[in-house]
């Protein structure tokens, strides 16, 4: 069992500085909560839709932003996922990296790139299973698009996950209501795993966000969820073996192999 924090956050578009700040205060608020983990949205230290200055603030996955981003964690004692653009050789990904303290992190870059503006900004990545395990609870991470194939969260299901963890940057309109009303709590039931989705809140210069992030259960209840506007820290636990009723109801990992 862990206890799960959860900023849908208004970042700070091109301004790295500040929003580390924001990112730190709602660790240190997390860890006041009693929460080892802290999910933050999809390029959450740059802001979504910062357009071309990302490429400049892109940094390698050992460069000094995901030190910072480890100094925070070693601080507040909370692990943290955090959004950021990673500079790899003359590539660059928009990815998530897990930080627990001084420990080596782990980074999951996008496969699936949303529209021409991803595109015209990152460098598509294979489909990857990027697992660690926090405090006996098997993660897996996928960013935004990702999570609406799902391909991707069975992958990781079959894996042997627990919990599916999804910093996003989930526009406001018909769609995205759409995801964030049905869809995420769909992901957790048919793979019976947690999925904790989490989403910018306001605007910027290029989009504005739908807010609405949600954490749902194997048995597709709704553990917490988040208003479409303002900034909200969700504190919640993630205990696998509160579904166990529902895993053993709703077996559709083990009927993949098992058909007649």
């Amino acid at each position: 069992m862990i206890t799960l924090a959860a900023l849908q956050m208004k970042s700070e578009s091109g301004d790295v500085a500040a929003n580390l700040a924001r990112i730190e205060q709602a660790a240190k608020e997390a860890a006041g909560k009693g929460a080892s983990l802290l999910i933050t949205p999809e390029l959450g230290l740059t802001g979504y839709g910062a357009g071309d200055i990302i490429r400049d603030l892109a940094e390698p996955a050992d460069g000094p932003l995901v030190r910072r981003l480890q100094a925070i964690s070693a601080e507040t004692g909370v692990a943290i996922i955090a959004g950021f653009a990673e500079k790899a050789g003359a590539d660059t990904f928009n990815s998530a990296v897990y930080v627990d303290g001084t420990a080596e992190p782990v980074v999951y870059r996008k496969s699936h790139l949303y529209g021409d503006y991803e595109r015209a900004l990152f460098t598509t990545a294979e489909p990857s299973t990027m697992l660690f395990t926090h405090r006996g609870v098997k993660c897996g991470m996928l960013i935004c698009y990702d999570v609406e194939f799902p391909e991707n969260v069975r992958r990781l299901a079959l894996a042997d996950v627990d919990a599916v963890l999804v910093p996003t940057a989930l526009p406001a309109g018909y769609s995205g209501t759409f995801i964030a009303d049905h869809m995420i709590q769909t992901r957790a039931f048919e793979n019976q795993v947690f999925v904790a989705y989490i989403n910018h809140c306001g605007a910027d210069e290029r989009f504005t966000f739908a807010g609405s992030s949600r954490i749902a259960a194997p048995d597709g209840s709704l553990l917490a969820s988040a208003p479409s506007h303002g900034e909200t820290l969700m504190v919640v636990p993630l205990n696998p073996a509160d579904f166990q009723v529902s895993k053993s109801e709703n077996t559709y990992l083990t009927d993949l192999t098992h058909r007649a």
